[in-house]
């Protein structure tokens, strides 16, 4: 089976189009099937199915389709878009996102190549939410640290126009966007209405904290998504990218006290060694990951083996997957 996916604003075949015709279950994508869309499923598996092929197959666990993926179903991230965080604990590494939030990421970049965040700290850890980071006097002018060349406003990037953008689709409702999919690695919502596609807060986002005025952030104070998924905050806070690697080092980090989990002692406080562009940093010395590419015929499998696991400990399939409990690997 293989991921279909098709520039928004034509004609669309999802994730779990093709997987699930194999099975011979139907599946409508939140609205009314097409009269086109038994044909365009039955010539996607007829192109995508090797000759003599059969339409059952055997299950296979996600592990078991990683283990068997191609090369080329994995992508290298480009090292202008990654950030190393290094704490005392280890290093974090994150990827942004410059096709939602460019202006953000193109301030982010220029903090981190200041090295801004030096020494700074993580000065929040609220349970079942987020970690925060950045300077933690930025709201005191006698002491904030300067910000260098980055820029002082940024207009809100909480989403985008989709024209342009090549999604891949799951095939399950959402509480609370039209549709959902990935964009690079990214998981997505969109309105169809609208037009506009934007960054989920899944666990592991990282966004651009802001005061009440929505164009009040410019990416010097981060938090990334250690709890359960706060979709709504998506389209009310700019999303600037993910963590790829260390999540570990992040969602335990000890609380803070309620309500807001801002560390009353600074002692408390997770120390920041230093925030890098992998672009500074030289090629040799940079950590080889690869990230599974959300196109991909590997990624469609393991999603769809994700929503109806049948092995010795599932009794009941699910038959459905949230967008936030989809993992995207990195090797």
């Amino acid at each position: 089976m293989s991921l279909v996916t098709v520039p928004v604003g034509q004609g669309r075949v999802a994730v779990a189009d093709v997987v699930r015709a194999q099975s011979g279950n139907t599946f409508l994508n939140g609205s009314a099937m097409s009269p086109r869309r038994p044909a365009l499923l039955a010539l996607a598996l007829a192109c995508l199915l090797p000759p003599g092929a059969s339409a059952a197959t055997p299950y296979r666990s996600p592990q078991q389709i990683l283990d068997a993926s191609p090369d080329s179903d994995w992508r290298t991230p480009d090292p202008a878009n990654l950030l190393y965080m290094n704490l005392p604990t280890g290093r974090v590494i994150i990827e942004l996102a410059p096709a939602f939030a460019p202006q953000h990421v193109a301030n982010i970049q220029t903090l981190a190549h200041e090295h801004f965040w030096d020494g700074e700290s993580i000065y929040r850890a609220q349970d079942n939410f987020v970690v925060q980071f950045g300077d933690a006097d930025a709201d005191d002018a006698a002491k904030a640290k300067p910000l260098g060349s980055a820029k002082r406003k940024l207009p809100a990037e909480f989403q985008r126009d989709s024209k342009g953008l090549t999604v891949s689709l799951l095939p399950d409702r959402d509480g609370w966007a039209d549709q959902t999919g990935f964009v690079d690695g990214f998981p997505v919502g969109q309105d169809r209405k609208d037009g506009k596609t934007w960054l989920a807060h899944c666990y592991g986002a990282l966004g651009a904290g802001r005061n009440n005025e929505e164009d009040s952030s410019i990416g010097a104070e981060l938090y990334v998504v250690t709890g359960q998924s706060p979709r709504q905050l998506d389209r009310n806070i700019t999303l600037v990218g993910r963590v790829l690697q260390g999540m570990e080092l992040l969602s335990a980090l000890p609380r803070g006290p309620a309500p807001m989990g801002f560390y009353t002692d600074p002692a408390q406080r997770t120390a920041i060694q230093s925030i890098q562009r992998a672009s500074d940093v030289p090629a040799a010395q940079r950590p080889r990951l690869q990230v599974l590419r959300t196109d991909s015929r590997t990624f469609a499998e393991a999603t769809e083996a994700r929503r109806n696991r049948v092995d010795d400990f599932y009794k009941r399939p699910a038959g459905h997957i949230d967008l936030c409990n989809i993992p995207v690997p990195v090797r």
